[in-house]
């Protein structure tokens, strides 16, 4: 009976000594319910009640030990006492039975410690071999799990386009999907730091402009604007300004022009040349507004033609063309400008994911819900997006398949192993006890065959 207490009491204590007590302190200072182990290891309230159940079926088993060796002991003392051959039967039964607990619980016990603390080989099995049992799990779950066949034919059976199909054309879910997406968007527009991105913003204009050369281009534009008749709305209202100015400022053009007469002519004479310039000037912008087909206006139009030509193909042109952009790039108003653009735009942009009946919302909940329609109705559309969906997939396995695996070995590494023991048992201690109970019941069935036999050819 002492053995079997103290068989009992180390399978449910555990080891003693300072390792073990450090560990009780480890867990008593933890988290609610004082079971906190270390390397960031804890009992929950379910692990709580699953060890509590393990200690329960422990009794369990134990108990019946105990009772086979109560029957054992009462079979032989009645044999003893003449009582008839059936407790020769009975005997065996319970012999075999005690040795099939016993042993059951010798294995079961190695499992998760040293049965009663005495250094036997190949004992202990989990907090010894913890870092081979996470390293061959890494491997298992690499090799059969982390395969790119594995993911592609589980992608394909499960059917993630249509999926997606049905699922985004709901109207509900298509506005949860929106209301995420504006939430990220505001996120990431919050997390970036204005300053950083004007300075990215301004630099790639920046260099984007400097790099590329802009006359060519000008010129192809402005030389299909005067094909097209484009710029004759421009001279229009020019026209129509200059007349107009003219007109309301009259006095001041013939002021302009006696004032630079010669001091020596009489004042009358410099009037009515005013006058006279005056009146031309304003026949000549009144004709050239009225008059589509006026000479100046062909003038005009050679004039721009000419300089299209010379944008596109004249070295001249094209240089000082280049150095006026690099001057305006130049100036900080310009910068300033750039920079202000994306304050703006980032503005703009906040307040449209917070507005639910945005543009940008609306849109994109329109985008969702019609690429949910498409998806659940169009054949080929789902292969190919369930075609982009396994690739990329199988990519990432493929690719990243030692850095997964090796997050499982890590992880198990660094785990304490003799709470690794005891997490382990408080989830399939209960199931093992199992094998203790039903190693006694087979094992006093068997040793009743056994028996039976040897007495029927004995006798």
């Amino acid at each position: 009976m002492g053995v079997v207490e103290r068989m009992e009491r180390t399978q449910t204590e555990g080891p003693r000594g300072p390792r073990a007590a450090r560990a009780v302190e480890g867990a008593a200072a933890g988290a609610p319910g004082g079971r906190t182990a270390p390397g960031g290891f804890g009992y929950s309230a379910a692990d709580e009640d699953k060890r509590r159940a393990v200690r329960r079926m422990k009794a369990l088993a134990t108990g019946l030990l105990l009772v086979v060796a109560v029957v054992y002991a009462l079979a032989k003392w009645a044999g003893a006492a003449g009582a008839g051959g059936w407790t020769g039967y009975v005997a065996a039964a319970a012999e075999a039975g005690m040795v099939g607990a016993l042993a059951d619980w010798f294995a079961v016990t190695a499992l998760f410690k040293r049965p009663m603390g005495l250094p036997i080989p190949h004992t202990a099995i989990i907090p010894t071999k913890k870092d081979q049992l996470g390293q061959s799990l890494g491997d298992f779950v690499g090799e059969n799990f982390l395969s790119g066949d594995v993911v592609r034919r589980r992608l394909r059976s499960v059917g993630v386009a249509a999926r997606l199909g049905t699922w985004l054309a709901e109207p509900r879910n298509a506005d949860r999907v929106t209301a995420e997406l504006s939430t990220a968007l505001r996120g990431a527009l919050t997390v970036l730091r204005d300053s950083d991105v004007q300075a990215v913003v301004g630099e790639a204009i920046t260099r984007r402009a400097d790099a590329k050369e802009i006359a060519p281009g000008i010129g192809s534009l402005l030389e299909k604007i005067v094909a097209e008749g484009g710029h004759a709305r421009v001279v229009d209202l020019v026209c129509a300004r200059a007349h107009d100015w003219l007109v309301y400022h009259g006095d001041s053009v013939v002021a302009a022009v006696s004032g630079g007469a010669p001091g020596w002519t009489p004042r009358f004479v410099d009037r009515k040349v005013g006058d006279r310039v005056y009146k031309e000037l304003l026949r000549f912008v009144t004709e050239m507004r009225d008059m589509p087909d006026h000479p100046a206006r062909g003038a005009v139009d050679r004039f721009l033609t000419d300089f299209a030509s010379d944008l596109r193909s004249d070295p001249g042109t094209r240089e000082k063309v280049e150095r006026l952009k690099s001057e305006v790039l130049g100036r900080g108003e310009v910068q300033d400008l750039i920079a202000s653009a994306w304050g703006a735009v980032r503005a703009m942009i906040v307040a449209a994911a917070e507005d639910e009946q945005s543009e940008l919302r609306l849109r994109v909940r329109g985008a969702l819900l019609s690429l949910g329609g498409r998806l659940a109705a169009d054949d080929r559309l789902r292969d190919k997006v369930d075609g982009w969906l396994e690739g990329a997939a199988v990519y990432v396995v493929t690719t990243y398949q030692g850095e997964i695996t090796a997050l499982i070995t890590d992880t198990v590494a660094g785990w304490d192993a003799e709470h690794t023991s005891k997490k382990i048992e408080a989830h399939i201690g209960r199931d093992l006890q199992f094998i203790r109970i039903n190693g006694t019941v087979v094992g006093a069935l068997a040793g009743l065959c056994i028996y039976a036999v040897s007495q029927a050819f004995g006798g």
